[in-house]
């Protein structure tokens, strides 16, 4: 499917045992200390990466006044957790992927990745120039939290199976392990999703209780072992094409913080967000072709299976189209991308078509 082509046709038109009252945060000769709460074990490349980066940056900037005790999935709540455990004041930030919230409302979809949806440049395009961290603000605020963008994954790889997958009817009943909007389209299709955290996906795998399971990229999928289990690899994904990651305060203690402090974690997730989407870039290519080395084997989905995803995509992102704050949140993702990518049509054809002839000459 034309990734192009889609976009204009389809973009027009529980929870934790939460403390009843706000968590105090330690301080101690002037110093203040927050409990960070993670949907991923420490370590975990890409996602826990972008949480430890963002807290170093404004532990130093902040020369040790603001720091975290970061506390990752399980040790303090489960991985999805983190957003009740932070709304309810039992932690007072998360670091996470917005998709795992869905029930708590289906725009958040946006501020993580949609299928067909926005690239890692064209959501920071809309994030900090076409009003995104104002409506994820907006939307967050209902529920007594601050958000800011931090952790980028970039372009995701269809993901692990342990069958090729030749046609639609492949995918019925096929256990697999995909959150957010992109698991709602293979649940259309007849597969049996399964929503696991980062942590339990390599032995549910391993063990069978899955079929297959979508992580984050080479780099991050390689350090997970996955390889390890099956080597069928699909490298091109239609679920998310660009995810972000958030660090999420709550919003009494953002409040408390001062103005100083305030614009320093803002200028340190910017900072940490720059460098995780680099690192996520730069080591996808080294990874996968260390995995091709190693024997996995990668594939592609044919034109049918692609076509059944789009199809499917365009039902599930207009099912929830009646919310205003979704229609809302949705109507300016959509143009922002249209914008953004109409650009790069035209700006960087005729680039690509020189560079080509250049490096074939």
């Amino acid at each position: 499917m034309d990734r192009r082509s889609f976009l204009r046709t389809s973009t027009v038109g529980a929870g934790a045992a939460a403390a009843t009252t706000l968590a105090a945060p330690a301080i101690a000769q002037g110093n203040r200390t927050l409990t960070l709460v993670t949907s991923v074990p420490d370590g975990f490349a890409i996602f826990d990466d972008a949480a430890q980066l963002a807290i170093d940056y404004i532990t130093t900037m902040t020369d040790g006044a603001l720091s975290f005790n970061k506390m990752s999935a399980g040790s303090l709540v489960g991985a999805f957790e983190v957003f009740d455990a932070v709304s309810s004041g039992q932690a007072d930030v998360y670091h996470s992927a917005e998709y795992y919230f869905l029930n708590q409302h289906p725009a958040f979809a946006f501020f993580t990745s949609v299928p067909f949806g926005m690239t890692a440049q064209e959501m920071a395009n809309w994030y900090y120039r076409r009003g995104g961290q104002e409506l994820h603000d907006e939307l967050s605020g209902l529920f007594g939290l601050k958000p800011l963008m931090v952790g980028q994954t970039a372009m995701q790889p269809g993901g692990w199976f342990n069958k090729e997958i030749n046609s639609v009817e492949d995918l019925q009943g096929l256990r697999f392990r995909m959150p957010g909007q992109g698991g709602q389209v293979l649940g259309r299709l007849g597969a049996s999703v399964q929503n696991i955290p980062g942590g339990e996906i390599y032995q549910a795998l391993a063990s069978g209780q899955i079929d297959g399971a979508e992580w984050i990229g080479p780099y991050a999928d390689e350090r997970m072992g996955f390889q390890e289990v099956t080597n069928l690899y699909y490298t091109s994904g239609f679920h998310e094409p660009g995810s972000t990651l958030s660090m999420v305060f709550n919003q009494e203690i953002w409040d408390s913080l001062s103005p100083l402090h305030q614009n320093i974690c803002k200028i340190a997730c910017e900072a940490a967000h720059a460098q995780n989407t680099a690192l996520t870039l730069a080591e996808n290519g080294a990874a996968l072709a260390r995995l091709q080395a190693g024997g996995v084997q990668t594939r592609e989905f044919p034109d049918e299976v692609w076509d059944a995803f789009g199809s499917a995509a365009a039902e599930v992102r207009e099912e929830n189209m009646s919310d205003p704050m979704y229609a809302k949140i949705a109507e300016s993702y959509f143009a922002s991308m249209a914008e953004s990518a109409g650009w790069y049509e035209i700006a960087d054809g005729e680039f690509m078509r020189q560079r080509n002839r250049v490096n074939a000459g």
